[in-house]
């Protein structure tokens, strides 16, 4: 069986030829390719540098098809997404003719005129895949098209982050992948070594920004003082970072600023802390790397966005910092120090990697091949 993925996740050519793309979504292609003949991914090529999040496919029988890249903030970006309409959708046409299956990653700019396409005008198998936050208020508007696009057909089945009141029968609730068997064994043995009585050190891995949550922290360990406190760590990058920087500066405790990391190196550094930080107010599915850091050993201390308080219980497989609450701040300094009071952090910890099982690539591989696909 073949199968065509189409995608906004921006590849780029490195200086030796090879194409490369996000780490994540490429990783999972890697392993999901095992189980298809030919595995064809329809997605932007950029020009620039390659990000150091961007890692190479390593299987064979993948195949890169560059589609014109589009979308963005800026008025331009929007425009671009019609101007490159024509060339993008000519592309995805014949890329489905050499496909039995097909995937498409919504929501994205593209979306918006490829939805229509595959559900009009194709009659192959396939499924949509909704990574966005599918209960969102107040969505962009090219969301909020994309998501009432695939409520109303019914043809193929959608997977979505979570489970929501008065979802539809075709729209089904799929953890994403983040994990393998064999991290799941190392993340176990972690966890069996690590303790919990001493100091503790706190993590946060993402973009490095305000909306999720970098400020925040900052400012409540500007306002902690407690001797159990260890190293913060924060992996990843942003424009707001040299501000941080400064801030972290005037604060009494080890803080510690990774930039990009590789995936085996993030784990390095989950490996070594206690507590995941993530008090977000920015628009979330469910964001992976919780799972990947309760594998680890981090308690998830988080906020309630979207569907990530269908997986974390509040005082029983980690915390939870409501993000309508007048002040978030206030609330997480609480959660701090709850955790420092809790006697059996460990015990919470097995909690949370129960969680952390549901997000492997074989479990998400056997459910496409046994409840989308049903081959």
């Amino acid at each position: 069986m073949k199968l065509l993925i189409i995608s906004h996740t921006k590849h780029y050519r490195d200086s030796s030829g090879k194409i490369k793309g996000w780490g994540p979504t490429v990783r999972e292609i890697n392993f999901i390719s095992d189980s298809f003949d030919e595995v064809y991914h329809c997605a932007p090529l950029h020009e620039g540098k390659v990000p150091d999040s961007s890692i190479q496919y390593t299987k064979s029988n993948i195949h890169f098809v560059p589609l014109k890249p589009s979308g963005g903030r800026s008025l331009s970006g929007k425009l671009k997404v019609l101007f490159t309409a024509p060339y993008n959708l000519y592309v995805v046409y014949r890329a489905l003719k050499k496909a039995d299956v097909f995937q498409f990653r919504a929501p994205t700019g593209i979306g918006v005129y490829l939805i229509p396409f595959l559900t009009f005008f194709v009659n192959k198998k396939g499924w949509f895949k909704y990574a966005g936050n599918w209960n969102q208020e107040k969505p962009p508007m090219g969301y909020a098209l994309q998501r009432y696009m695939l409520k109303k057909q019914k043809r193929r089945k959608v997977t979505i982050n979570g489970k929501w009141p008065d979802q539809p029968e075709h729209c089904i609730t799929f953890e994403n992948p983040c994990l393998n068997n064999a991290e799941l064994n190392t993340g176990a043995a972690i966890v069996e070594k690590k303790n919990y009585s001493g100091k503790l050190n706190f993590c946060f891995v993402g973009r490095l920004e305000s909306a999720k949550g970098v400020r925040r922290i900052l400012n409540v360990f500007s306002k902690i003082n407690n001797e159990r406190i260890g190293t913060i760590h924060f992996v990843g990058d942003g424009k707001e970072l040299t501000d941080f920087k400064a801030k972290a500066e005037k604060i009494p405790y080890e803080i510690v600023f990774h930039g990009f990391l590789s995936r085996d190196k993030v784990a390095d550094v989950l490996k070594e802390c206690h507590v995941f930080l993530l008090p977000s107010t920015a628009s979330e599915g469910f964001p992976k790397v919780i799972a990947e850091a309760a594998n680890y050993g981090c308690l998830p201390v988080v906020s309630n966005v979207s569907s990530i308080a269908q997986y974390v219980k509040d005082g029983e497989n980690g915390f939870l910092v409501k993000v309508n609450s007048e002040n978030m701040e206030k609330e997480l300094i609480e959660k701090i120090e709850t955790v420092f009071r809790t006697n059996d952090l460990k015990s919470m910890v097995l909690k949370a990697r129960e969680v952390s099982k549901l997000f492997t690539f074989e479990h998400y591989t056997e459910r496409i091949l046994n409840e989308i696909i049903d081959v």
